[in-house]
């Protein structure tokens, strides 16, 4: 049964907003869109910079039982979209049983992913270069916000997109996922690699994402060992990191509806 519905689950250092454009997209092809805020997180960009509060309380347990309670309530199985940690949480959903298919947009790592390129260590730099920063919400720099997210976008609206778009990120749950390698046991970001029942899931990554660069993507995909299940890689030249924002982003927007629908 085609499904009527798409959820979009956006990353750290943004919020559903960042997804406004592809929103729009979606629901004038007559799909109902949702996307849901991390729990909360559902007051506006500006609330959160004046009050990090709800930032540092958040965890991924607490986001995972919040998207799977909102797919509970669904008449079927919608497809999944993630950017970024929201890739992270569209992975979990997937080796959980929700979803009809996935794409997972410049994916953050999931357990067991041990790549790590010199340009992630200086993007996250900011959260990791003090212990400190686990107990806090740690925000970017419009420099460091740059070099992260929008790299290959022009400057004027790489500063538009930052003030739009930029929230502080959990410290709690970076160091968390930093430390997911280390850890005995399985952390937050733990999915079963031979999940032979998990639906399909498309890694999209762009070429020049200094945050989550696509050999991280290719070694994600690479994890995932079922040979009943469709795991599938595709690297756009030119892109950065903020792909949902980036000019072109209807194209990458177009190719994830299309391969979901395919394969769901």
């Amino acid at each position: 049964m085609r499904p009527d519905t798409i959820v979009l689950i956006h990353g750290f250092w943004v919020t559903p907003r960042s997804w406004e454009h592809w929103i729009t997209r979606y629901q004038e092809q007559g799909f109902k869109v949702i996307a849901p805020a991390y729990p909360g997180f559902e007051v506006e960009v500006e609330s959160l910079n004046a009050d990090p509060t709800p930032i540092e309380q958040v965890t991924v347990p607490q986001i995972i039982e919040s998207l799977e309670t909102l797919i509970r309530g669904l008449d079927k199985p919608p497809i999944l979209m993630g950017h970024s940690a929201g890739g992270v949480f569209t992975q979990i959903l997937l080796d959980h049983g929700y979803g009809a298919a996935g794409v997972a947009i410049n994916s953050a790592p999931t357990e067991g992913v041990k790549v790590i390129p010199l340009s992630q260590l200086k993007a996250t730099f900011p959260v990791l270069k003090n212990p400190a920063n686990r107990h806090k919400a740690v925000g970017f720099t419009f420099e460091q916000w740059r070099y992260a997210f929008t790299n290959t976008f022009p400057e004027e609206q790489a500063r538009a997109t930052y003030e739009r778009y930029h929230i502080p990120a959990s410290g709690h749950i970076f160091w968390g996922s930093a430390l997911a390698n280390i850890h005995p046991g399985k952390d937050d970001n733990w999915v079963d690699y031979h999940n032979d029942s998990r639906k399909p899931l498309l890694f999209i990554s762009g070429e020049h994402d200094n945050l989550m660069p696509p050999k991280v993507q290719r070694s994600n995909a690479a994890h995932y060992k079922s040979p009943r299940t469709i795991t599938e890689v595709v690297e756009y030249a030119g892109r950065s990191h903020l792909m949902p924002a980036e000019n072109g982003w209807e194209k990458i927007a177009d190719h994830a509806l299309t391969w979901a629908l395919d394969h769901s």
